[in-house]
């Protein structure tokens, strides 16, 4: 294993960057500049708003690409790179389906922002974390003025076992994406981790043995096909850890810093041989 050819790494927020308080520390902005310095690329991926991981992010967004919306859209110093909508008949569709169901409570992501249509007081308290920008409207799917990206759906028994079950026959039209212990995202079918990941590599001209991925939930499986290097985290979903090449530490033991430590330590190593 030779981190010391790494040019690209990519990393998810929730339950790998973030620790269990939602935070990054402030190891990781350090190694961060030393990245920098040596010319690595950095992505942060997430199911996330764009918003949300920039305000994250503040200090080196203009630095770093992003890659938001479980892939639905790419930005860079806010210029889009890739965007993916939701066709907008499957709003209407999956409203009128999930409705119904108890314990479901739908975000639509927009462009612009997120939109919920919930009168929850508990709900709404847990989605600010994740949204930055939203507006409440009376009916999600009377929202005309911005582009639909995807689909969150916010369970607090669940998504996997409260959610997953009315939506699997949606697989193969949509991105099903079981994305968080609460979360699962309905979204395009190219709109992924991997697919926005892959595109960003062939502009960059970046290669799969020159990318480092982490991850720790579902909608990073795509991401880590896109990479030779890719960790999972100790706190990772069993899927996650069957998928990928090598393991670290949990997010509450800086994992991600763990690694990128030894991977300049190894770009270091290799320069003074050189």
């Amino acid at each position: 294993m030779d981190l010391s050819q790494v040019k690209l790494i990519a990393t998810d927020m929730d339950g790998t960057l973030l620790n269990s308080e939602s935070r990054v520390s402030n190891r990781f902005f350090e190694l961060f500049e030393e990245l920098n310095r040596h010319g690595i690329s950095f992505v942060a991926a997430s199911g996330r708003q764009y918003h949300s991981i920039v305000a994250k992010l503040e200090s080196i967004r203009d630095d770093i690409t992003i890659i938001a919306e479980n892939g639905a859209i790419t930005k860079r110093r806010d210029k889009d790179l890739l965007v993916t909508p939701l066709p907008g008949h499957i709003i209407k569709e999956t409203v009128s389906l999930l409705r119904p169901v108890e314990d479901a409570y739908m975000v639509l992501c927009g462009k612009k922002r997120a939109y919920i249509d919930t009168d929850n007081p508990a709900f709404e308290n847990m989605f600010r974390e994740y949204y930055y920008e939203y507006a409440k409207v009376p009916d999600l799917t009377q929202v005309t003025d911005d582009e639909p990206l995807k689909i969150a759906i916010y369970s607090f028994g669940g998504s996997e076992k409260n959610i997953y079950p009315h939506v699997r026959h949606l697989e193969g039209s949509l991105q099903v994406k079981v994305s968080g212990e609460n979360w699962l995202d309905l979204s395009s079918p190219d709109a992924n981790k991997g697919h926005a990941l892959q595109q960003l590599q062939e502009q960059l001209q970046i290669t799969r043995e020159e990318t480092l991925v982490f991850g720790d939930y579902n909608n990073d499986l795509e991401m880590m096909d896109r990479a030779y290097f890719s960790y999972a985290m100790k706190n990772a979903h069993p899927n996650v850890l069957n998928a990928a090449r090598y393991q670290t530490l949990s997010n509450d033991e800086n994992g991600v810093e763990h690694i990128l430590e030894k991977l300049l330590n190894a770009r270091k190593a290799a320069i003074a041989n050189s």
